[in-house]
């Protein structure tokens, strides 16, 4: 017998050095005893004196562990019950190690029930159950690590690929709606590409975009977001966001880091919390592995501004062929003189409606997922074409992605993932907001409801090539716009990722990452000649490249037991960070031929050219400790330092500490044999710190320079800029404190999570302006303080479960108070947007984006018994204060989503219902449709009667007495729209943000395919935007603000009315 040894139970004999085989089958048989009293067998307890010679002896055991669909696990741990040998299985599933006959292997996998063998062969099979105590229970974390939900100190929530699919939304950020609490999504209507801006748990600064850090398989995304000049009278053009690159159907999870203890390993870049992407990788399939689907959807307007149908164009009750509002006299069928010196019938012209389409939206979407042996494969390609309901307005998306993932080497320690992700988006003819000729929703909300904007579809004159409209010198046929006023955008993206990963021993790994985001935009927008814009026409070009890249490494080393009870996981990693965008903008305001549109066709003086360029460079250190006792105590540490090349080299590294806790107490019971009674399934408490940081866009902190060309001359200028250098200026801090309940009942149908979380953003990057004298305007300093404090639920239960029945529901609460404790001396007050006599601000002592606007004047003496009264002038006219003052907030009180699924053996019934609550919201259409005539209010029931405004008149003598005087309708709503500003008395349009709708309403059935060529057939349809159960705005949407790239949101103005789609979906699977 030559070198022998056993490790079991603990128990082991030394490489034998005796030549006495007797003394050695002695010792043997002594050790075995001691070690193992009794053995399991198929023939039940065998005494160890009795153990034969084949269960003594060691063998190879090789096994294959799958789920109860048959798909190989990976990762599943495999050990010898009692003894320290053990294994993991591969991408197949398979493990092997030494045993020997009658071993017990115990089979364990988070998320499935433990099971144990009997060795009593060579190969071994096993099937892993679904644990439902354990059911979502590993969760994706930040650097994309996966760890159990149970360790965890503080939020977070995953959202599952197939939920998002389910929303069936364009932009992969409106499918967040309602799913996750503490998140909320602002909305543009800015047509099919329009964009949506993100936030968790409010505003962290007044200076940046308060979005949170995307990362998709752990390389970050740039998620550009709207327009860079959201002027009100002349914005720039809503170039969408970033995440809406993103393919829905490519995603296995979508995990959302809420706190800064969530997102601290991502330090500077972590202020506003972390959204994690995980996108599928290749599994093995029944069939082909072929997956095909497609959807087609029919998109109409939502909802439409409440508009009068009873008065016609003109003012004070009398037509008028040229007027552009609708005071005129009523519709009564009459005879009258048009703008093109016809004679028509009076009537009313419904010209929203007549003016949009019924758009329609294909999607096509075909995949691949199989695993060959040791590698898993997934390939997908998805087309979706949108035909918008906006005439001339299209979008089309071009999504492919290949991901491959292998294990390679002796015991295959290595790992390669692969992926390469393309996308290619087009648009065309994105609306422009704004109070300008080139938003034609402003022109078409606005024109006369007495004329017929469908006889303006040929919309050229053919005596002369000019734009046919009936409004001479000024506005825009809303169809020339379409086909003689466009734009249009092309871009390329590449979204590539590869790691490696090398496998020590079980319990120690390193992996290297390296990845790129690219893309490249090219935009286009043409006026041609014949409209009062432009004589012979207009045209720009734009370009822009960008690219960030990032390398990394990570270690990682995790064991339990090490010390008694106590496990523990330890990473050490760092990254390189360098982003890079140039872009150049040509404009030409005038050519010289007309229509020919080419850079050259244009007088130096008329083309201007603006080249654009950002560089920055960040380098980081990370890691993280985590210690655990006996599955239920949990401690974790982690740090991050960066190195920001924005700011000063005195001053730009920057330590980012977070440590968290969390406490089992249903397993802490368990353990110790007083487990909680069967009903009350899991209790867990935690507890968090952390501290992350906003750092800074690149050459805000410098001086920087500009060079030119002299007019005339040809000759070089140069200027320099006008910020004073402050070297000490550092990164914004944030700090955090949360602290949360997990309790689940009733063997997981009944869940609750709470969290309660209080942050801290300190050292604000604030512009402070600075005597002009001193040759520069302002210097970037740190002050001040934003205070978010706020409660979060989430409520998970199973109320009707049967054999052919089931119930889900989730509802998401959350409340958040977003204050301003304090700037510095000098600055008590910060304008985060705004336009004329309106301003979103935030201010020391107040709340985050407070709005402040002109008010109605009214009696402001208490002692007088007309206090409050409004204050009219000598005519009975409303008069409004000049002076600013706040008349609201634009931050809700609480958001709330409830998503219900009813499932009846194939069929499946989902539905969602979200809200947002309190919070204001001015609206400039509404102030737009009364100083034109158009809104409903201005003809009550239908009638124009003359009123008399209840409030007083001052009497001269100090006194007041009350209004008697009748006005017109045209005279109140004109004083209203008219007064104090370009926006008229700002709390005469300040409306309730409360909404409430049926997002969401979808059917489905899933066949049971019976031959061999499907494996799987499912066919669906459902509603987004079906019903709007609660809203102030008379019939305008809240959701759809000005601007989505501004903290300034409470506002909106003349935008293309939201959609709502019926779509029917279908997939195969081969």
């Amino acid at each position: 017998m030559k070198h022998l040894k056993v490790g079991l139970n603990g128990c082991s004999l030394g490489e034998g050095g005796v030549s006495s085989i007797g003394v050695k089958a002695l010792g043997l048989a002594l050790s075995l005893f001691a070690c193992f009293p009794v053995h399991a067998s198929n023939g039940g307890i065998v005494p160890a004196g009795q153990l034969t010679t084949a269960q003594q002896q060691a063998i190879t055991v090789k096994g294959h562990v799958t789920d109860p669909s048959g798909e190989p696990l990976v990762g599943v741990t495999v050990s010898i019950v009692g003894a320290s040998q053990g294994t993991v299985t591969d991408i197949d599933g398979n493990f092997s190690l030494q045993a020997s006959r009658g071993d017990r292997l115990r089979i364990s996998y988070v998320g499935y029930q433990t099971q144990e063998v009997t060795v009593s062969g060579a190969s071994v099979k096993v099937v892993l159950t679904e644990d439902s105590k354990s059911l979502d229970e590993v969760v994706v974390t930040a650097l994309g690590i996966k760890r159990e939900k149970k360790a965890l100190g503080y939020a977070i929530q995953e959202v599952k690929g197939d939920q998002l699919v389910a929303a069936r939304e364009n932009n992969l950020a409106n499918a967040l709606t309602g799913q996750v609490s503490g998140l909320q999504i602002i909305r543009s209507s800015n047509g099919p590409a329009g964009s949506s801006k993100i936030q968790l748990r409010g505003s962290n600064s007044v200076t940046g975009t308060n979005q949170p850090l995307i990362v998709v398989d752990g390389i970050p995304l740039d998620n550009f977001t709207g327009t860079g000049n959201n002027d009100f009278w002349n914005p720039g053009t809503d170039m969408g966001n970033g995440l809406a690159d993103i393919n829905s159907e490519d995603i296995a999870s979508l995990s959302v880091l809420k706190g800064a203890s969530a997102a601290a390993l991502y330090g500077s870049r972590a202020g506003n919390g972390v959204i994690l992407i995980t996108t599928k990788k290749g599994s093995k399939s029944n069939g082909l592995g072929i997956t095909v689907s497609a959807s087609v959807a029919a998109e109409s307007v939502f909802m439409n501004p409440e508009r009068q149908k009873t008065f016609g164009q003109g003012s004070e009750g009398t037509f008028n062929a040229k007027a552009g509002s609708n005071w005129g006299p009523e519709i009564t069928g009459q005879t009258y003189t048009d703008w093109a010196g016809k004679e028509q019938q009076m009537r009313y012209y419904d010209n929203v409606k007549n003016f949009f389409n019924t758009g329609v939206n294909f999607t096509e979407s075909v995949a691949f997922s199989q695993q060959f042996n040791k590698t898993s494969v997934y390939v997908s390609g998805t087309r979706m074409d949108d035909g918008s309901k906006i005439p001339g307005a299209d979008y089309n998306r071009t999504n492919l992605m290949s991901r491959v993932f292998t294990s390679f080497g002796k015991d295959d320690r290595w790992t390669l993932d692969s992926k390469i992700q393309y996308i290619r988006s087009y648009a065309k003819n994105r609306p422009i907001s704004g109070a300008n000729t080139n938003n034609y929703f402003y022109t078409m909300y606005t024109m006369p409801i007495s004329l017929d904007i469908t006889q303006f579809k040929n919309s050229v004159n053919p005596a002369d090539g000019s734009m046919y409209w009936w409004e001479k010198g000024s506005g825009q046929n809303p169809y020339w716009a379409k086909d003689f006023n466009t734009n249009e955008d092309l871009r390329n993206r590449f979204l590539l990722n590869f790691s490696l990963k090398y496998q020590f021993t079980d319990w120690l790994s390193a992996e290297a990452k390296a990845g790129s985001d690219i893309y490249f935009t090219e935009s286009e927008t043409k006026l041609y000649a014949g409209s009062p814009s432009s004589a012979t026409g207009r045209y720009s070009f734009g370009e822009q490249k960008f690219y960030e890249n990032n390398f990394s490494l990570l270690l990682t080393a995790q064991k339990d037991n090490v010390l008694g009870k106590f496990g523990g996981a330890l990473t050490l990693g760092g990254n390189l960070m360098e982003r890079k965008s140039t872009g150049l903008s040509n404009s030409v305001s005038e050519l010289i031929v007309p229509n020919l549109f080419w850079l050259t066709n244009s007088s130096q003086s008329n083309r201007s050219i603006n080249p654009t360029f950002s560089h920055r460079k960040t380098n980081s250190l990370y890691g993280s400790l985590s210690i655990n006792y006996d599955g239920w105590a949990f401690l974790e540490g982690t740090f991050r330092n960066d190195w920001s090349s924005t700011l000063s080299k005195d001053n730009r590294s920057y330590f980012y500490p977070s440590v968290s806790a969390s406490w089992v107490v249903s397993d802490m019971l368990s353990k110790m044999d007083n487990p909680l009674p069967k009903w009350f399934t899991y209790a867990k408490a935690r507890v968090s710190f952390a501290q992350v940081g906003n750092d800074l866009d690149p050459y805000q902190l410098y001086n920087t320079y500009s060079v030119g060309t002299v007019p005339f001359t040809d000759g070089i200028s140069a200027s320099d800029g006008s910020t004073l250098f402050d070297s000490s200026v550092r990164s914004e801090l944030i700090s955090s404190w949360e602290a949360g309940l997990e309790i689940r009942f009733l063997d997981n149908r009944l869940g609750l999570d709470v969290a309660w979380y209080k942050s801290n953003a300190r050292r604000q990057l604030l512009n402070l302006p600075i005597n002009g004298l001193s040759g520069h305007s302002s210097k970037k300093i740190n002050a001040g303080d934003i205070q978010n404090s706020g409660l979060e639920i989430m409520l998970n239960a199973t109320p009707v479960l049967t054999k052919d029945f089931r119930w889900d529901s989730q509802l998401n609460f959350s409340n958040n108070k977003n204050e301003i404790i304090e700037f510095t001396e000098g600055i008590d007050e910060y304008i985060l947007g705004g336009f004329d006599n309106l301003k979103i601000i935030g201010k020391a002592g107040g709340n985050y984006g407070e709005i402040w606007g002109t008010t109605f004047k009214r009696v402001t003496d208490k002692k007088s018994p007309h206090y409050g009264k409004l204050l009219l002038n000598s005519d009975g006219i409303p008069q409004g204060n000049s002076e600013l003052s706040k008349i609201g907030d634009q931050q809700a009180d609480c958001l709330l989503g409830w998503t219900n699924t009813l499932t009846y053996k194939n069929f499946s019934l989902s539905f969602m219902i979200d809200g947002r609550f309190g919070g204001h919201i001015f609206s400039g259409s509404n102030m737009m449709l009364q100083r034109n005539g158009v809104a409903g209010v201005t003809a009550p029931g239908g009638k124009r009667d003359k009123m008399v405004v209840d409030g007083v008149v001052d009497d001269g003598k100090g006194g007041y007495t009350a209004n008697t005087k009748e006005i017109t309708q045209q005279q109140y709503w004109t004083a209203l729209t008219g007064s104090t500003g370009n926006l008229g008395i700002g709390e005469a349009n300040l409306y309730s943000a409360t909404n409430v709708r049926l997002r969401t309403l979808s059917l489905s059935y899933a066949f049971k395919p019976r031959n061999s060529v499907f494996q799987q057939v499912k066919l669906g349809v459902a509603c987004n935007n079906v019903l709007m159960l609660k809203s102030n705005l008379h019939g305008l949407d809240p959701e759809a603000v000005f601007a989505t790239n501004t903290n300034a949101t409470g506002f909106e103005y003349a935008a293309p009315p939201t959609s709502r789609s019926f779509i029917f979906n279908v997939s195969f699977g081969f």
